[in-house]
């Protein structure tokens, strides 16, 4: 995005009414801009936040429409401590491959500031590994500057210097031990998609069928904010049959014919997913959407020119400044822990009967195609995809094409005739 664009009149945090807008500072990153109020906000109120269309990228292309979104504060002070509640690799875990990250999970938002190379350490015996430190969602990621040494135990510890938004201590340092095996996985680590992982498809403000026959979707659907008279040309029909997890309700979701799972949307008021549920997994999907786009160094830059019809393509990071053309098919060749980050400045076209193949063992659920494009992405009639597809605008499935993956779009995903599988977390 251009900065310059990013000002306190087209990125306001207002309460009240008439609206009060709440004094704050910018910032912006890879991950987004950031608002932080000058001060604390206050007790059990309901905050407005908006972004105009005065923003723009760096085209000069300003945003579709003004987008809103409201949140409540607590009703009274977080004294809280926060708490650890997973951790990646895990305490004596072995065969650790050697291009590994090490996360950890919180139990809550943590103050992303608090995370420093003194405050989440790695190291070899008493030796400090070098490495950069990125906070997304609930999790704190540290990335070794170099791949880490094989058959070797590492200690990571994240202190009590670590704090939650209203600043209280991780209850206490903790520290776990891992092993190292004698190889790495290729390519980057895997983008982790939080509760977005939950959805074959995902998106902001429409999910459409253009036929009312054809298309068979394996997994969960889900649409929000937008309601479900949003999704379309699926015949939706309320139920108590309840979600798998074993929630019941008569309001909380759709089994759609052609649809094996459930659908939900933002207005579905059952006991889960709830539309804060919803919220949560959009919210997952812009981080995940983000952090695909924020890797660095990549393994192939600007590859065929944007083309790459016929090629076969090893692990990797990929990346782009213009669209990306799949007019024949295309082999992405690997083992099943291998990992494929495709980011693409532009929109990701995939022609009529052009297929992604996989060879190897290699699974779309470690394939992702970050596309970032003001169109989106175009799957052609009777084509066929492979992988996550993050994009942030629409993704479009013509006449008969399929695909083995999860469809995430910031805006609509629109089917004709498809077939489209969900893969294993």
């Amino acid at each position: 995005m251009d900065t310059s664009t990013i000002t306190t009149s087209t990125f306001t945090l207002t309460n009240g009414n008439p609206p009060v807008p709440v004094l704050g500072l910018f910032t912006y990153s890879s991950i987004g801009a950031t608002f932080k109020p000058t001060n604390d906000l206050s007790f059990n109120t309901l905050y407005t936040a908006t972004i105009t269309t005065g923003v723009q990228d760096t085209a000069s292309n300003a945003l579709a429409s003004n987008y809103s979104w409201s949140f409540s504060t607590i009703t009274t002070t977080d004294i809280i401590a926060p708490t650890i509640i997973s951790r990646v690799p895990d305490n004596s875990a072995t065969g650790v491959a050697l291009n590994s990250s090490v996360n950890a999970t919180f139990s809550e938002d943590m103050d992303p500031a608090t995370f420093t190379p003194t405050t989440f350490t790695l190291k070899q015996g008493t030796k400090s590994v070098t490495g950069s430190i990125r906070y997304l969602g609930k999790t704190a990621v540290f990335y070794p500057s170099i791949n880490l040494v094989a058959n070797t135990a590492y200690t990571a510890t994240v202190t009590t210097g670590v704090t939650d938004m209203s600043g209280n201590a991780l209850a206490s340092n903790s520290t776990w031990i891992f092993y190292t095996g004698a190889t790495a996985v290729k390519g980057p680590e895997a983008v982790k998609l939080g509760t977005a992982v939950s959805y074959a498809i995902l998106a902001e403000t429409a999910i459409t069928s253009t036929t009312t026959a054809g298309t068979t979707i394996t997994g969960d659907i889900a649409i929000s904010p937008a309601a479900a008279s949003y999704i379309t040309g699926f015949t939706l029909a309320l139920d108590n049959l309840g979600s798998p997890s074993g929630c019941f309700s008569t309001t909380l979701g759709s089994p759609a014919p052609r649809v094996t799972g459930k659908v939900y949307a933002a207005d579905y008021n059952g006991a889960c997913p709830t539309p804060a549920n919803l919220t949560t997994a959009i919210g997952d999907m812009m981080i995940a959407f983000n952090d695909a786009a924020g890797r660095a160094i990549p393994d192939h830059t600007e590859l065929g020119a944007g083309d790459i019809s016929g090629l076969t393509l090893v692990p990797g990071l990929y990346k782009w400044g213009t669209g990306v053309l799949v007019n024949t098919d295309v082999t992405l060749s690997g083992s099943p822990n291998d990992v494929w980050i495709f980011q693409i400045s532009g929109d990701l076209t995939v022609a009529n009967g052009a297929h992604m193949l996989l060879s190897g063992g290699a699974l779309p659920k470690n394939i992702f195609w970050q596309v970032a494009g003001g169109t989106g992405v175009a799957i052609g009639t009777t084509a066929h995809f492979e992988g996550v597809i993050l994009a942030s605008k629409a993704i479009t499935l013509n006449t008969g094409a399929t695909g083995n993956g999860r469809l995430l779009a910031r805006t609509a995903v629109t089917l004709d005739s498809n077939v489209v599988t969900q893969p294993a977390p």
